[in-house]
């Protein structure tokens, strides 16, 4: 099962970085395969909110439904679902000076006949951690650091 994973640094602070990124619906913003992440429930983000993700990744249009399982003062845990995989995306926050550093690791299960996708998809997997990283940076030190 494909697992990738980058660290890097940036402008705003760990109390800044983490609301953000645990509201999901920001994805449209900083992850260059969603199309469109639609919050399905109301009320403050808090573990247990869910999201409807349209991402676009090698040509191939998925859809998952996403929860934010965690969230504390550094950590942020977001699990997409559908019928053929499982994404976990973790994404540890630490200070950095007057920043922070983040640790953004994405686990894929593959579930029953998509599971020979395996080995190919991490290729696919590391271009899109490597694109992740840059436009999540930008975004962060751009956008949210104002």
């Amino acid at each position: 099962m494909p697992t990738v994973s980058r660290t890097f640094t940036v402008v705003p602070a760990p109390d800044v970085v983490v609301p953000y990124l645990a509201d999901f619906g920001h994805a449209e913003e900083w992850d260059p395969g969603t199309e469109s992440c639609t919050r399905t429930d109301s009320g403050p983000v808090r573990v247990g909110s869910t999201w409807h993700n349209v991402s676009k990744i090698a040509g191939i249009t998925t859809e998952l439904t996403y929860t934010l399982e965690e969230q504390t003062g550094d950590r942020v845990v977001l699990v997409g679902r559908n019928e053929t995989a499982t994404s976990t995306e973790t994404i540890d926050v630490t200070p950095d000076g007057s920043g922070s550093s983040i640790t953004y690791t994405n686990h894929i299960e593959f579930n029953g006949a998509a599971k020979v996708a395996s080995p190919l998809a991490k290729l696919v997997f590391e271009k899109v951690g490597h694109d992740t990283e840059r436009q999540l940076t930008d975004v962060l030190n751009k956008h949210v650091a104002r």
